[in-house]
């Protein structure tokens, strides 16, 4: 499974994901997809992005069970402990 949490993006972008994965919220999309089309995906999201920013989410083979990708200017900023990647909210 793939996530991608978008913020302040093109609705182009939404639009070219929303063909491939589900959007259950405004940003949010969900999907299953190979490999190769996530990362397709994700190079379009990169490319798009502008002053926004891309989160994605995929399943891997290691501790915690997924990889967190993030680009562009993101509310959250993912640090790795220990060999787990975790979530810091930075202090506004």
């Amino acid at each position: 499974m793939v996530v991608f949490i978008l913020e302040s993006v093109p609705p182009a972008l939404r639009g070219d994901l929303s063909k491939w994965m589900l959007e259950p919220k405004a940003g949010v999309f969900v999907g299953r997809v190979s490999a190769l089309v996530r990362e397709k995906l994700w190079e379009k999201a990169c490319q798009a992005c502008r002053l926004g920013g891309c989160t994605m989410l995929y399943r891997m083979n290691n501790e915690q069970g997924y990889i967190i990708e993030t680009f562009g200017s993101t509310r959250r900023e993912v640090v790795e402990m220990d060999g787990l990647q975790l979530i810091k909210i930075p202090k506004s």
